[in-house]
């Protein structure tokens, strides 16, 4: 049985490798508030969160578009996730709570066979529990996903069936005993040891008193013969081996379904969780539209920073732009107006888009990418190993050694850790490169010689965005397109530190 919830055709896989730059992304986009806010106080579902939404730019657009139609299933049913959420994570705990397996009695088939039968008693009822919840509630549902899932859970767990695996256990309890059928091997020892099962004696009990049964040799076992116990006990295990074995491994099985079932619904709970906060906030969620990534579409309304408004009480702005068609875009303007909100808004998007989420605006449009690349300023390093740009630069060429064609590349004030004429001679050789090799870029930065250069040169392929502010320096926190400005708003520093004459002791 397979869950099908976050592929159409294959399990999802919690230990394949992480993007190898997914500690960048987690750090430069403030990641771990969003997880957190999906898993709240469990780790679990943190573990999952933290793996799905960065393996995410693993998929193509139709495993998006899948996945959103099950995350719209579980916002109009989420008691019913829940509910289903429950009752697997109920499922696993009652085999961490059972006596069977990890000790020495696991090397016995006899305590393998009993350890078994009992789990699959367990599983048999929470696997009644999720058929009857299919059957109540399948026709609330409409996605893909959850309509297999339903489906399957129907098919393959009706009441005959369920009956017949209770008799099948019940009979191996061997309550009558055990028939096994042996040959002589070499040396006269034991061998091909079969289990058998015994005839159906349908003769009423007076029947059975009064007729003669067929002729035997048997033996008894005296009641302090340990030896003899010992070694009949031997041979019912002998007998009873593949049995054990074979329901050993129907019960790993029956757990590992549970398991994944947990883990892939895990991923939409965390999705409910989020969704929770932030319409708790009033904030807006959208279903994005995937594009394939040679169309350069990049549009939206209303799109915010999901992170920056799970860590304050007011709503964030957000904003509105049109970049299709484009395959660069350099923010510039005044000191603290939005513009690293904006970047994380931009990256946090598509990873939630191509995890199969919803994205935090009114409207949301965007290619897939090949990958999300981050190239955010650092802090000074400490050890003094090196300088800052070399770190800069360091960094970038990792990323260069990883990127392929339609990836998506952050800049945060890159390179300015040298002089504003080299610095901004190195923004236009990596920028110039990356685009020449289909990477679409988003740059802020403060550096006016390397946004003037790239704007004079004209290209249809770029947009120039600004951070708003007013007259008196009151920053909107709006951006807007236009071309960069020749200023570094040094005005706005004088006004807040000279104009209500407190500048005493701050120089």
């Amino acid at each position: 049985m397979k869950a099908l919830l976050m592929y159409r055709d294959r399990d999802f896989d919690p230990k394949q490798d992480l993007p190898c730059n997914a500690q960048a992304l987690v750090q430069d986009l403030e990641l771990n508030t969003l997880l957190r806010a999906m898993a709240g106080d469990d780790e679990f579902l943190l573990d999952v969160a933290h793996k799905a939404v960065l393996l995410g730019l693993h998929n193509d657009i139709d495993t998006i578009l899948y996945r959103q139609a099950i995350v719209k299933d579980c916002l109009n049913n989420p008691e019913v996730v829940r509910k289903l959420y429950e009752v697997a994570v109920a499922a696993i705990e009652s085999q961490r709570k059972g006596y069977w397996g990890g000790g020495f009695l696991s090397h016995y088939p006899g305590a393998i066979l009993s350890g078994s039968i009992g789990f699959l008693q367990i599983y048999a009822g929470f696997l009644r529990t999720l058929r009857d919840l299919a059957e109540a509630q399948a026709a609330s549902f409409d996605s893909e996903g959850f309509r297999t899932l339903f489906a399957m859970l129907q098919k393959e767990l009706g009441d005959d069936y369920l009956a017949r695996i209770q008799d099948h256990l019940t009979e191996l309890k061997f309550t009558q005993g055990v028939l096994v059928s042996a040959e002589l091997g070499r040396g006269n020892a034991g061998a091909n040891y079969v289990l058998r099962k015994p005839n159906q004696d349908k003769r009423n009990w007076l029947g059975r008193l009064l007729t003669k049964g067929p002729p035997a040799y048997s033996f008894s076992i005296p009641d302090r013969d340990d030896n003899g116990a010992r070694a009949l006990s031997e041979l019912r295990d002998r007998g009873i081996h593949l049995a054990a074995n074979a329901l050993a491994q129907s019960a790993d099985h029956i757990l590992s379904f549970f398991e994944m079932l947990r883990t892939e619904l895990g991923f939409y709970v965390g999705c409910l969780n989020l969704h929770a906060r932030l319409e708790r906030k009033g904030e807006p969620v959208a279903f994005p539209i995937p594009c394939a990534a040679h169309e350069r579409r990049h549009s939206f309304h209303g799109l915010y920073d999901v992170c920056l408004t799970l860590s304050m009480a007011q709503p964030v702005v957000g904003n509105s732009v049109n970049a299709d068609g484009k395959s660069l875009v350099i923010i510039t303007g005044a000191n603290q107006g939005g513009k690293s909100s904006f970047l994380r808004s931009i990256g946090l998007a598509q990873l939630m888009m191509q995890c199969g989420m919803f994205v935090g605006a009114d409207a949301f449009a965007a290619g897939v990418c090949s990958g999300l690349w981050t190239h955010f300023k650092r802090e000074e390093d400490k050890t003094l190993k090196s300088g800052k740009l070399d770190e800069e630069l360091d960094r970038m060429s990792q990323i260069v050694d990883h990127l392929r064609p339609d990836a998506l590349v952050l800049f945060n004030e890159s390179f300015a850790a040298t002089n504003e004429r080299e610095g901004s001679e190195i923004a236009r050789q990596i920028v110039r490169a990356l685009l020449d090799k289909r990477i679409k870029v988003f740059f802020v930065t403060h550096m006016f010689d390397f946004a003037r250069s790239v704007h004079d040169m004209n290209r249809g392929d770029a947009m120039f965005l600004r951070a708003d502010r007013q007259p008196d320096g009151t920053r909107t926190f709006k951006l807007v397109e236009g071309a960069p400005l020749a200023t570094s708003f040094g005005e706005d520093l004088y006004k807040k530190i000279f104009a209500d004459g407190t500048a005493e002791g701050q120089m």
